[in-house]
């Protein structure tokens, strides 16, 4: 059985893949956390040099809205290709994928909701220093 730290690292790579090869760029830097039946994805350096300057129009709300629109839009028409990487990475279903942006600081999250923790209950507690009693 793969350890938490190895199943992390498989869906920050898949993450990474995604991005490039159906959105055309990476980000800079990527971690995945594991948390009992979620997967939080942190993206760092995901913003293109041309959204970095949309974000600094006149009006930025304008600007950070479209950015936004954009990237949930195309986020949910790959959202398929995500779950399913996932999927097969951790060994349970997707229950659902949530997405957020910040054109502040360039960083972005996926959250994805899974039907159960893909890893055992005795390694999650050695993971974490806990002990039985």
């Amino acid at each position: 059985m793969r350890t938490r730290g190895e199943l992390e690292a498989e869906i920050s790579a898949a993450v990474i893949r995604f991005k490039r090869d159906y959105m055309g760029r990476g980000p800079q830097e990527v971690r995945t956390f594991l948390v009992e039946d979620v997967a939080l994805v942190r993206l760092r350096g995901v913003l293109t040099p041309a959204e970095q300057r949309l974000a600094q129009v006149e009006d930025p709300h304008r600007g950070r809205d479209l950015i936004k629109q954009l990237r949930v839009e195309l986020i949910e028409h790959g959202r398929e290709l995500l779950e399913q990487a996932v999927q097969r990475i951790l060994g349970v279903r997707v229950l659902s994928l949530h997405t957020d942006i910040s054109t502040r600081t360039g960083e972005s999250v996926l959250v994805f909701s899974l039907s159960s923790d893909p890893v055992e209950n005795d390694d999650r507690d050695l993971d974490r220093g806990r002990t039985g009693g």
